[in-house]
């Protein structure tokens, strides 16, 4: 059996939904998971529940006496979702408990999402959703009629938002799952929406980026760089900025991406129709978390499009610089093969300049051989010594010119 099997097969059972009937309260809070936040909020459910949570799991859900604690462990962030009874004479909107008060202060730094739905039976509702403190609140009917839900979306003071849910006939499986897809749909919203600052940010640096492009594109065009190194140190300098402007925000516009694809997808699950001439609930987030995730894959593209443009102007720039390096590589040849040509006249002038004098070293050494043999007494004649002298001369100035040119030909 493959060592992963089972942990793979049990993908199929992970992160279950809390179950349960209504009335009751769901609190649900979303840490940043940085500096060890989840493991301190680990040890800190442990002093409540009193084991040790299993830190190796993604998930776990404890009962802490009539009120249920689900923790879940996620790539970016870290959730408490706090189910607790709602009694007929209980607060509409309460304070959450100690455990959740006492995290979320010691680490509200990291607090991305903090969530509170209430959820009520149809039967005992108010029957109308601004007796709840909504203000022009959106709402849908949710699971082919199954819910209702309603909200205006606005932070109280503590930086909550909240939720109402009317059950109209969901059992506590369906329900559940339904309160789940809205808490996932905040949380996944609020993370997806933390590339906005990064784009807004990086929308600034691109236009000095891009102005800084067009400066030096201008300058390639001009030609009037005695040297293309500054021009290229130039550019270098230009794509370096910009590799590490897209290693610092790549991760963050592609975790927007995958955020706003499960957002869009929780949404649908609702299978929301609408309720009188309130807008939907789906409608009104997409409404304004669509232009958010347009914005920041527009800045995303926008980086690497100009990313492209500087790789593009150096390997233009450099293109350039070859083409002029060949030429004057041809000019040097052109010039070393005259240098060459010249040489080889002085050559030959030189070569003919040598057999002159040798030869005429070589009739003077004849001249005094006769010389002296006229002076021992030897009588030869002129035309005799020219007959002799004068083929065997010849033959040897015609070796030596042979000799000359095997070795300039070797």
């Amino acid at each position: 059996m493959h060592p992963q099997r089972a942990r793979l097969h049990n993908e199929l059972h992970a992160r279950p939904s809390i179950y349960f009937e209504d009335p009751a309260h769901l609190h649900h809070y979303a840490f940043l998971d940085e500096d060890g936040i989840a493991a301190d909020i680990l040890e800190r459910i442990a002093e409540v529940a009193g084991k040790n949570p299993d830190i190796e799991a993604a998930q776990e859900i404890l009962e802490l006496g009539d009120q249920t604690l689900k923790w879940e462990r996620h790539t970016e962030f870290f959730t408490l979702t706090l189910l607790v009874p709602r009694t007929e004479r209980g607060e509409q909107w309460p304070s959450p408990p100690p455990l959740l008060a006492d995290i979320a202060a010691k680490h509200s730094r990291a607090l991305i999402n903090a969530s509170l739905i209430l959820v009520e039976a149809e039967a005992t509702w108010g029957g109308d959703a601004e007796s709840y403190g909504f203000r022009d609140p959106a709402g849908s009917s949710l699971g082919d009629g199954g819910a209702t839900v309603w909200s205006d979306f606005r932070l109280t003071a503590a930086g909550v938002n909240r939720l109402l849910l009317i059950n109209r006939g969901l059992n506590a499986f369906r329900l559940g799952r339904m309160t789940r897809r809205l808490l996932e749909i905040e949380t996944y919203r609020m993370m997806a929406s933390l590339a906005l600052p990064v784009a807004k940010e990086m929308s600034l640096e691109l236009h000095a980026y891009e102005l800084e492009l067009g400066a030096l594109s201008q300058r390639n065009t001009e030609d009037k760089e005695t040297s293309y190194r500054p021009l290229l140190a130039a550019i270098s300098a230009l794509s370096a900025r910009l590799e590490h402007s897209g290693a610092r925000s790549r991760q963050r516009f592609s975790a927007t991406e995958a955020y706003a694809r499960i957002v869009l997808s929780r949404i649908e699950e609702l299978r929301e129709e609408r309720l009188g001439d309130r807008p939907r609930l789906g409608t009104f987030v997409l409404r304004r978390f669509r232009p958010t995730v347009h914005y920041c894959a527009a800045i995303n593209q926008r980086q690497q499009d100009l990313a492209e443009s500087v790789a593009r102007l150096n390997d233009l720039l450099r293109t350039r610089a070859q083409v002029e390096i060949e030429e004057q590589n041809s000019a040097i040849l052109h010039s070393l093969n005259e240098r060459t040509s010249s040489q080889l006249k002085i050559q030959k002038a030189v070569e003919g300049l040598s057999i002159i004098v040798i030869s005429y070293y070589l009739f003077s050494l004849f001249k005094l051989g006769l010389q002296s043999l006229g002076a021992l007494g030897v009588v030869i004649e002129p035309i005799v010594a020219a007959a002799v002298l004068g083929p065997l001369g010849l033959g040897i100035i015609g070796l030596l010119a042979w000799r000359i040119q095997r070795v300039k030909n070797h």
